[in-house]
């Protein structure tokens, strides 16, 4: 049949944090969205925690403020979402450099690719992505020119790029991650479920 209107595919941003383990879920979440929707999907860096030290912070810090009754349930909803959980066991890193050296990525067409590198370098591989020398080789995997890993981690040239996503983020009332932004008019926060995901997206059709 011709004729009928055809639904535009939405324009999906998405603000993140590596080291947040539900923007890991909401990468399940978003390739929902790509599969029901033909969804345009853009990842937007969130500096989660900047106030941890550039080594990390010991893990064992979180699992005496939370219990690890915490950690079991975010083990179950990464069996949910068919991901393994395994990060690094001794640090959570702090992901400055990880969110720079994405802005270096993305500026060579290459953001995708670096984005799910590493959060499965991450969340599957328990790998330290706050060690430079690490995302050097992750940076390598997706290629990335050894020219732009040296600006990102070494000139910093990316710093207040990240700086001012996560403070435009916290503007539009993103006070946490993920947070997914539809067709540049309606926020939603958290790594929803898909039937919420869905009324976001005909919500913000209906509005245009």
């Amino acid at each position: 049949m011709t004729g009928l209107p055809v639904e535009p595919a939405p324009e999906i941003l998405i603000w993140s944090d590596y080291v947040c383990p539900w923007c890991r879920i909401a990468t399940e979440r978003a390739a929902w969205l790509e599969r029901r929707f033909g969804a345009r999907i853009e990842w937007l860096p969130y500096a989660l925690h900047p106030e941890y030290p550039p080594e990390g912070l010991p893990r064992q810090q979180l699992l005496d403020r939370y219990g690890p009754e915490a950690f079991d349930r975010l083990r179950e909803v990464f069996a949910e979402a068919d991901f393994p959980y395994a990060p690094h066991p001794g640090i959570i890193p702090n992901t400055g450099l990880a969110l720079e050296l994405g802005e270096q990525a993305r500026a060579e067409s290459l953001h995708p690719a670096w984005h799910a590198r590493t959060m499965e370098a991450y969340w599957s591989e328990g790998r330290d992505i706050g060690d430079p020398d690490v995302l050097r080789a992750v940076a390598g995997e997706v290629g990335v020119t050894a020219e732009g890993v040296a600006s990102a981690l070494e000139e910093r040239a990316w710093r207040t790029t990240v700086e001012a996503s996560t403070l435009k983020a916290r503007e539009v009332g993103a006070n946490a991650v993920p947070a997914f932004v539809v067709d540049r008019r309606l926020l939603v926060l958290g790594a929803q479920p898909h039937d919420v995901l869905e009324q976001a997206v005909a919500t913000a059709r209906e509005a245009a």
